[in-house]
């Protein structure tokens, strides 16, 4: 709700219009002479209210209901007030239940967006609410707007590849989970808790990693598909860290949890990664079969998942002296992408690939650098 510190003879026509009514019936209202009103609005901001009616009009500004309040501010932004000059004079408070539902919706927006990567968008729609409310503001439904808004925020920049340091996912985690702490809800705070951990795995600290995830595959504030999702990427951290072995089984447990629950991209994800898994092992049939069929099953919808769908084939066909060709033809492929959409993690992930490469082979074959 507007605060008017200091009342002019604009101010005071603005609430008349604001509550519609007459000049006799807002003078009525005021107690006040007709001939007091008709001098304000004719001299406006010339002109100022005693101090004694000062406080009327505090008064009848607090009575009003939410639509006059609305329509109050609109009247005093169309005549100019509402810049930097009538800051000391006026002050817009916290957010109304209509604000709260413009909120909602963009941060649905921002989740379509993301989910395009497309990053510069979803991160606009986020920062406009986050800047705009400061949290002492805010209610508790407010509260939750913004510690949505703040949990997308770190996927915009995890998927950026901005995982620590003072603008990061890391840091946007930490904050979101201490607004669901404060706001009592565990099922939002474990969700924090592994996006927290998938930032530990993107910063290769594998081993803490899969403590953190085998810990939240167990957790009963998580639903079914999470504790899924973490099992699967306890096996993601396991095979990077050259565990191939165990790596596999708890993703092939992981495979069996999707299908139960009718996630079928979920399920497709997890051969994707059991393929990586298996190509680490040295096994490259098995690598071959389970990237075949998560290259049949998956939609692939996103430029994200495309880049990763094929940056593990590439990876996988690169193996192979038979298919090497074809394996650097397809991660440049993924990379062309990653560049376009500007996926940082998964370039370097690439670049990565194609060093080790280089490392291990380039010696072999004197025509490919």
């Amino acid at each position: 709700m507007a605060t008017v510190h200091h009342w002019t003879g604009l101010e005071a026509k603005a609430l008349r219009l604001a509550l519609r009514m007459s000049v006799r019936a807002f003078a009525a209202h005021l107690g006040v002479g007709v001939r007091t009103i008709s001098k304000w609005e004719k001299l406006l901001s010339s002109t100022e209210p005693r101090q004694d009616t000062q406080a009327i009009l505090d008064t009848a500004l607090a009575r009003a209901d939410t639509a006059a309040h609305l329509r109050f501010e609109t009247n005093l932004s169309e005549a100019g007030r509402a810049g930097a000059g009538s800051v000391r004079r006026v002050t817009v408070g916290g957010p109304r239940a209509w604000e709260y539902e413009t909120w909602a919706e963009d941060l649905d927006r921002s989740v379509i967006a993301l989910s395009r990567q497309n990053f510069t968008f979803a991160e606009d729609l986020l920062r406009r609410w986050l800047a705009r409310f400061p949290p002492a503001e805010l209610d508790d439904r407010g509260l939750y707007l913004y510690g949505r808004a703040t949990a997308l925020l770190g996927d915009v920049q995890r998927d950026r590849g901005a995982v620590s340091g003072p603008l990061s996912a890391h840091r946007s985690y930490h904050h979101a989970r201490t607004v669901f702490t404060r706001l009592d809800i565990p099922r939002r705070v474990a969700q924090l808790d592994l996006s927290l951990a998938v930032v530990t795995e993107m910063s290769d600290q594998l081993d803490t990693a899969a403590h953190q995830y085998e810990s939240l595959a167990l957790d009963d504030r998580l639903s079914r598909r999470d504790r899924a999702r973490a099992r699967l990427w306890v096996g993601t951290a396991l095979s990077k860290n050259d565990n191939h072995d165990y790596a596999t089984r708890v993703m092939l447990a992981a495979v069996r949890e999707f299908e139960d629950l009718s996630e079928p991209e979920d399920w497709s994800v997890a051969h994707q990664k059991l393929a990586l898994a298996h190509r680490g092992a040295g096994d490259l049939a098995a690598a071959l079969h389970y990237i075949d069929v998560a290259r049949t099953t998956g939609t692939a919808d996103s430029p994200m998942q495309r880049v990763r769908l094929d940056t593990a084939h590439g990876h996988i066909l690169l193996s192979d002296p038979g298919t090497l060709d074809d394996g650097l033809a397809v991660l440049d492929k993924a990379a062309k992408v990653a560049a376009e959409y500007g996926l940082s993690h998964q370039r370097r992930s690439i670049e990565s690939i194609r060093s080790r490469h280089a490392t291990s082979d380039g010696a072999k074959r004197p025509g490919r650098h």
